[in-house]
């Protein structure tokens, strides 16, 4: 007796010969003479209706793909914006170069090289996603003819920028060092000469003509992040033409003063993760008690204290252009001297990164500096003049350390010399005043920027801080001290 054979299980909805043995193709073709499939392409039947059919090769395009084009990798141009067809149109590197219209869907082949080593199978299939180096080799390819199979050179430029960005440096040297390796295989060794230009340009390891307003702004004689220029000039635009409120300043003695430094210290260590129980604090801010436990995190306070409280400090204003630098630097060694690891008054030389943020690089400091306080001078002194420089140095982060606590100095120095309200962060305030500086720095949006630093403005106006124990009682009854936004909100306190 002949054994049986197990019959294949075929989904009409979408045949394709290339995954079929031979008695299935002819099985298929059978279907197709009676009516019951209808042919869509050169080895594609379906039973779907004619106008279903653009749906169904958008939904199983890799799968089609990979069917006709066994090996095929996603060409230069398809591949720069993810994989996905641009205009209707999908780009694959194969064996020769054709034109194929299937339904939905135009596929561009290129005589191009064959998978290399770093290309990946999408979905385990026979169709090739390209590395990130044969991705940025090829678009520096020259396009000739009517089919622009690359994106150019000021695409990839602008690419590599954002890589070191958001990745870093280090990022961007290991792309280069694959893209070495990587150019004799495929023979673009002439694209690999370009990349290595550019990706030197962005480093400052070499000279590079850059086309770019970033690359450009990279290879300046002091280069910057021009990213971040275009968002200190949005907001600096914003605070031009928004009027604020300007409470006066709430302490009339040197008793008030001196309070008020305190709190303004405690309350910006405690929102870098300083903690100390206020009444300790106290004691040795105030009370010149001894410190015998974290005499690191005791001067970090103190620091801040008496730059705080110090005239020269407390109303030094920020300055214009390369004098930013070495103020800013003089002004972080007097903070940070405590803590000679930080490398007090340097600025940083690793890059450094909050949450999913990642801060100015090291090289651009100095110019991202420098031309960002340019825009100053054009902002209204006073509350908006100081939410500026305390943006400008926060979005910068020039030092290892210690940055959010000289932010917040310099904007209170702009406040002090103008006879207005400084301003206390309290802990409970800190995520909120911590999500809006996160939505300037990745939306560009000032609004909710403004909207917390006026509102906690006139909660800091409102106490009176001739009794530091009274105003520690009231703040208290506010909720300041508290950590959870869950279970306490932040009160206004009551005013006689």
């Amino acid at each position: 007796m002949a054994q049986s054979q197990k019959k294949t299980t075929i989904d009409d909805t979408l045949v394709l010969y290339a995954e079929l043995t031979p008695s299935d193709i002819r099985a298929a073709q059978r279907r197709q003479k009676s009516g019951e499939l209808k042919r869509v392409a050169t080895g594609i039947l379906t039973c779907l209706p004619e106008g279903s059919w653009p749906a169904l090769i958008a939904r199983e395009r890799i799968r089609v793909l990979a069917a006709l084009y066994p090996d095929a990798v996603i060409g230069p141009r398809s591949a720069f914006s993810g994989g996905a067809p641009s205009d209707g149109v999908i780009y694959l590197s194969y064996t020769y170069t054709k034109r194929v219209q299937l339904p939905g869907l135009a596929v561009q082949l290129l005589d191009g090289p064959a998978p290399a080593p770093g290309d990946m199978p999408m979905m385990g299939r026979q169709l090739y996603f390209p590395s990130g180096a044969r991705v940025l080799l090829e678009n520096l390819t020259v396009s000739r003819g009517k089919v622009q199979k690359s994106v150019g050179r000021a695409a990839v430029e602008q690419r590599l920028i954002e890589i070191c960005e958001a990745r870093g440096e280090e990022q961007l040297g290991a792309l280069r060092d694959s893209a070495r390796a990587l150019a004799p295989t495929i023979k673009l060794e002439r694209e690999f000469a370009i990349l290595d230009g550019l990706i030197g340009g962005i480093l400052g390891t070499r000279k590079s003509e850059m086309s770019t307003v970033a690359g450009k702004a990279m290879v300046a004689t002091i280069p910057y992040d021009a990213n971040r220029l275009a968002l200190f000039e949005k907001l600096a635009q914003h605070l031009r033409s928004t009027p604020l409120p300007q409470p006066p300043t709430v302490v009339k003695t040197e008793q008030g003063r001196t309070h008020f430094a305190f709190l303004e210290s405690y309350f910006s260590n405690f929102i870098e993760g300083t903690e100390f129980e206020v009444a300790e604090a106290k004691g040795f801010v105030l009370e010149g008690k001894p410190i015998t436990e974290r005499p690191k995190d005791s001067h970090d306070i103190l620091r801040v204290f008496r730059q705080a409280l110090n005239q020269g400090w407390a109303n030094q204003t920020l300055s214009s252009g390369r004098s930013i630098l070495t103020q800013l630097q003089e002004r972080h060694a007097d903070q940070m001297r405590e803590r000679p690891e930080v490398g007090p008054g340097e600025f940083k030389a690793t890059a450094n990164r909050a949450g999913n943020t990642e801060f100015v690089v090291p090289r651009l400091v100095r110019g991202t500096l420098t031309e960002g306080s340019q825009l100053l001078p054009t902002v209204p002194p006073g509350i908006a003049r100081a939410l500026f420089a305390m943006f400008l140095v926060s979005e910068v982060h020039p030092f290892s350390d210690g940055n959010g606590r000289l932010a917040r100095l310099v904007m209170n120095a702009e406040l002090s010399v103008m006879g207005i309200c400084r301003i206390i962060v309290p802990t409970l305030f800190r995520e909120e005043y911590l999500d809006c500086l996160r939505v300037l720095t990745r939306e560009g949006n000032p609004v909710p920027f403004l909207d917390a630093m006026q509102k906690i403005h006139k909660w800091t106006s409102a106490f009176d801080y001739e009794d530091v124990d009274k105003v520690i009682a009231e703040m208290k009854a506010c909720n300041a001290f508290e950590k959870s936004l869950t279970r306490f909100r932040l009160l206004t306190p009551e005013v006689p």
